[in-house]
């Protein structure tokens, strides 16, 4: 799977959600950048991205994924 396609689903299920993503192969380090996101728990927020990566998990096409949450302030700052 490639770092791009990972971004696009991502961010086609995940609405207000700004996706950059590392990597390629099967790993990938994610960078999530969402104020709505942000609102919840840490645990509450790798469930509801690793619901979307499941099928890919599950197949193999993603073996390790690492994330990053930001706010849009947060990412902004960071640039």
């Amino acid at each position: 799977m490639q770092a791009q396609e990972v971004k696009s689903l991502l961010e086609a299920k995940l609405a207000d959600t700004q996706v950059e993503v590392e990597g390629e192969g099967c790993n990938f380090q994610l960078y999530l950048i969402s104020d709505e996101l942000q609102a919840l728990s840490p645990v509450k927020r790798q469930q509801q991205v690793y619901s979307h990566l499941q099928p890919q998990i599950a197949d193999g096409s993603i073996h390790a994924v690492t994330m990053k949450f930001f706010t849009r302030a947060a990412w902004a700052e960071r640039a």
